[in-house]
């Protein structure tokens, strides 16, 4: 039985005509000043911050949000107000304040697992509170049982490190040294922790007075009407040029998390039923996603606590799928998901105890795979209701890292966030290695070979990981690093058995895979989930990240396309004909390599009819699912 998640904090405009009456030369400049903001905010951040997770790979946000916490700017998600709103007064907030957070169980959904530290600064003018500057980040450690703050075996939150529920950190511009000091302690990095927190603290304090120049500048009744008018621009471009693509009805898909660190791997089902309303609709013109049938809570860390203030937080890290319907893509990237795309989507959750409603103490560490299958699941459940037009699928994000001490004695961690090929679309392929995390990157070979005991032999892109289909999927990393030292490796990543899958006759592209001294005496396949695996000295560790997912028949593909790729190392001479069909002649060696059109056509020809199923999750599914080719909803 599903169910509302009722929130203290219900949408609603700041003004009577909500913005109607704003300026809209006035609009545009807000609008303009809010983005600048946000991203000075960040420059700020990665250019004093300290820990390689942050500073170079990173991964973190800001965000700013109005006086009734719906968040402003649209150019990425980020975390929510609602917990500090909830415990500390507004109207007794000061200039100087800052708030922070990590507890996941007290964050509203805002906070999916503790290494993601969130500080909010209040922005007053004429001695209230208009606004609020946010940013929040995945740091190196927050204590708990393994270094990063993310066993792969735990089995209660209490083992994943240090929580913290909302507190005052800075009191009128005084830092809290006792918490800092606190926090500090339970870290493996303190140096880095502190660096980090201070760094965050200033340049939300420093967004907090630029934005409190614009209200004096411009006066906070006419802002507020600019915040309004942004808002309901969005709200009223989504309805217009989203909603209209989706006919009225209902549709239901699934998909799976793998494994969860502690029992054997399995099916973890999430599930969206999504229902089109009408525009006649008593309740509203919208989309409902309804998840009833979510697998049950897990004994590991892979749960996610989304059923907080009407899940608030999901509709907005969700919405950004639905970009996909716009008419060009160039449109698409024009779409910002802010506040104002929360009246057009309910959710309805299942009772408390599965993996998007888990009971504390539940572990939720390693929640990417819940909250990145359900990208996923919407996109395949969207996707059954406009025959297809939505990309196949991807998964680009997993954590990998080396941990030991170096050649002088010290501790060091090493934590990557790698990227993977994003899925086939009905009008081009996927993209190769991006990462879900807006402007997220690898780590920089020169920085990590500088400053950890490790040589990066190669990167490069892995060829055949991405799905073959009329329009291929984009590839996945292959990276190798050969240890200097004695190390422990740590993965915390899914989709090793089960691929990104493909849509509309577009096949799977290729699973995450670790391999440990490749053709080396010691060769070993290490699992997606490791806290410290073994590495000697002169060993290297070979990864390979997920392909995305193809989208059409793979025959249906141009065969200069498919010798094209075959040119530049993404597609092999194998899997040419093996997957396309496609019969090559010549060589890439001498720049002759072409295809033998008559064979091709003959050899694709011969091959049998292609099913009528509509989702292709690749060879792995079987293995879990009893030997079953597909789900039963895979079919339109």
């Amino acid at each position: 039985m599903s169910r509302r998640v009722a929130t203290q904090f219900p949408y609603g405009p700041l003004t009577a005509d909500e913005g109607a009456g704003a300026d809209p030369v006035l609009t545009e400049i807000v609008q303009g000043t809010l983005a600048s903001v946000e991203m000075e905010v960040e420059t700020a951040i990665a250019r004093t911050s300290r820990s390689p997770m942050i500073r170079d790979a990173h991964d973190f946000r800001a965000g700013i949000h109005d006086r009734l916490l719906r968040k402003l700017t649209g150019r990425s998600y980020s975390a929510l107000v609602h917990p500090i709103a909830r415990d500390f007064p507004i109207g007794e907030m000061r200039e100087g304040d800052v708030f922070f957070h990590n507890d996941v169980y007290r964050s509203e959904g805002g906070i999916g697992h503790l290494p993601d530290l969130c500080v909010t600064v209040p922005v007053l003018s004429g001695g209230r509170v208009v606004a609020f500057v946010q940013a929040f980040g995945h740091h190196d450690d927050i204590g708990g049982a393994v270094p990063g703050s993310m066993p792969s075996q735990a089995t209660s939150v209490f083992e994943e490190g240090l929580m913290v529920p909302p507190i005052k950190l800075w009191d009128a511009g005084v830092p809290n040294r006792g918490a800092l000091a606190i926090m500090t302690r339970n870290s493996r990095m303190p140096e880095s922790l502190a660096a980090d927190l201070d760094a965050e603290c200033s340049a939300c304090l420093m967004g907090a007075r630029r934005l409190g120049e614009m209200f004096d500048r411009y006066g906070v009744e006419a802002v507020e009407e600019c915040f309004d008018a942004i808002l309901a621009r969005t709200t009223e471009t989504y309805r217009r040029e989203i909603l209209s693509k989706i006919p009225v009805g209902s549709w239901t898909w699934e998909d799976y998390a793998e494994h969860d660190g502690v029992d054997e791997p399995r099916l973890h089902a999430q599930r969206i039923t999504l229902t089109r309303t009408a525009p006649d609709d008593p309740d509203g013109e919208r989309l409902v996603l309804d998840f009833d049938g979510t697998g049950p809570q897990a004994k590991g860390p892979i749960n996610h606590c989304g059923d907080y203030s009407d899940g608030v937080f999901l509709k907005k890290w969700l919405a950004p799928i639905l970009r996909n319907l716009a008419d060009t893509p160039e449109r698409m990237a024009e779409l910002d998901v802010n506040e104002g795309v929360v009246p057009l989507i309910e959710m309805r959750f299942p009772e408390p105890g599965t993996l998007l409603t888990p009971v504390f103490p539940a572990p939720t560490n390693a929640r990417t795979f819940v909250i990145l299958r359900l990208l996923g699941v919407l996109a395949g459940v969207v996707a059954k209701a406009v025959d297809g037009r939505m990309p196949a699928d991807q998964e680009t994000i997993r954590y990998t890292g080396v941990y030991g001490e170096d050649a002088e004695g010290r501790s060091y961690l090493m934590r990557e966030v790698l990227g993977g090929g994003s899925g086939g679309r009905w009008y081009a392929d996927g993209e190769d290695t991006i990462h879900v995390v807006p402007d997220s990157r690898n780590l920089p070979t020169e920085f990590t070979e500088s400053r950890f005991p490790f040589l990066v032999e190669s990167l490069s892109l892995a060829v055949d990981s991405g799905g073959a289909g009329e329009h291929r999927g984009g590839l996945g990393y292959e990276k190798q690093i050969r240890m200097l030292r004695d190390a422990h490796f740590m993965s915390i990543a899914d989709r090793s058995i089960l691929a990104c899958w493909g849509v509309r006759g577009g096949r799977a592209g290729r699973p995450f895979q670790v391999t440990v001294d490749p053709g080396g005496p010691h060769e070993r396949e290490v699992d997606a989930l490791a806290d410290a695996e073994p590495v000697k000295a002169g060993e290297v560790i070979r990864i390979r990240t997920t392909g995305g997912g193809g989208w059409g028949d793979p025959l249906g593909r141009d065969p200069a396309l498919v010798v094209r790729d075959v040119v530049w190392h993404k597609v092999s001479r194998e899997a040419a004909l093996a997957d396309y069909g496609v019969v090559l002649t010549g060589s890439v060696d001498d720049d002759s390599l072409g295809h033998d059109a008559a064979a091709t056509e003959a050899e694709r020809a011969s091959r049998p009819a292609p099913d009528d199923v509509f989702f292709d999750r690749g060879p792995g599914y079987a293995a879990l699912a009893g030997g079953a080719a597909y789900a039963d909803v895979d079919r339109l």
